[in-house]
């Protein structure tokens, strides 16, 4: 994938008067008895939070978009933190959409997660679907204390498959960074465009390629762990995974089809959970055994 970068504040300029400017301010901490809460919130369309519940100890809240889904000009940015103890889960309830570009601007989100000493976090959105002549550009920094916990995954989906829009769309663009301590870890920039080269890697294997990411710390390795990630490897699946420090350890997945990355994602959020020496918490959502 091809090194790319870009700046917010040239989206913002091109942000036209029928576009919206979301935002959501989250800050989870602990109450006296060790339950997580959220002390702060903040938000405004097209973001809506839903409503929190606990479950294997975790503090589990849907993001929801009310409306249809990204248009052009839309600029959408968030600040999650987890205080000292806190266990957070964020997910969504549907999949994210972005729709044609009317103007050529691009959607933009731009997400910034801070995980404190010995707190948790898992992000686990439903799939990104991008449609026909969509532009979209993604920016997420993870800021980390070197005791923190983090289970962060991104679903990227070809299209509306069903409707014939596989990597149908103009441009996807993607930067993330993630640091322990203020020391920059990892950097990935990334830009997919059906013009050029840059879509070969994920049509290799598979025509409707979808690709599934996850940034995982704190988990432990194992040579147990390690082979039954190693077994999840099919002929619909082609996975790798590995460490990049001590601390931070990294899995990609490419998949045929969205049914077997839906339970290739189920799959792994038993084995990190494990890990944890942990239950996967419930989504509130119907899963592919259901």
């Amino acid at each position: 994938m091809n090194t790319y970068s870009f700046d917010m504040n040239d989206v913002l300029t091109r942000v036209s008067g029928s576009s919206l400017r979301g935002h959501l301010e989250l800050r989870c901490e602990t109450r006296s008895n060790g339950d997580s809460y959220i002390s702060h919130q903040s938000f405004s369309s097209p973001i809506h939070l839903g409503k929190s519940y606990i479950d294997q100890g975790k503090l589990v809240l849907n993001i929801v978009n009310p409306t249809a889904g990204f248009f052009d000009g839309d600029v959408v940015q968030s600040a999650v933190s987890v205080g000292k103890h806190g266990q957070l889960v964020l997910s969504t309830p549907s999949a994210a959409r972005v729709y044609r570009t009317r103007s050529g601007a691009a959607a933009a989100n731009k997400q910034v997660f801070h995980i404190d000493e010995n707190a948790f976090m898992e992000w686990i959105p439903e799939p990104f679907i991008p449609h026909a002549g969509a532009r979209y550009v993604q920016e997420t920094t993870i800021h980390l204390h070197p005791t923190a916990n983090l289970l962060y995954f991104d679903w990227l989906a070809p299209g509306r498959v069903a409707m014939g829009e596989v990597f149908a769309y103009q441009k996807l663009e993607w930067k993330l960074d993630l640091y322990v301590s203020e020391k920059l870890i990892t950097r990935e920039r990334y830009h997919l465009q059906p013009s050029d080269h840059s879509l070969e890697s994920l049509k290799a294997k598979f025509p409707e390629a979808h690709y599934l990411s996850a940034y995982i710390s704190g988990m432990k390795i194992s040579d147990s762990l390690i082979t039954s990630l190693d077994d999840l490897n099919t002929e619909n699946i082609h996975l790798g995974h590995g460490s990049v420090s001590n601390n931070i350890y990294i899995i990609r997945a490419l998949c045929a089809n969205s049914l077997t990355t839906r339970k290739l994602l189920e799959k792994l959020r038993a084995i990190i959970y494990t890990s944890f020496d942990s239950k996967a918490p419930n989504l509130g959502k119907i899963t592919s055994d259901s």
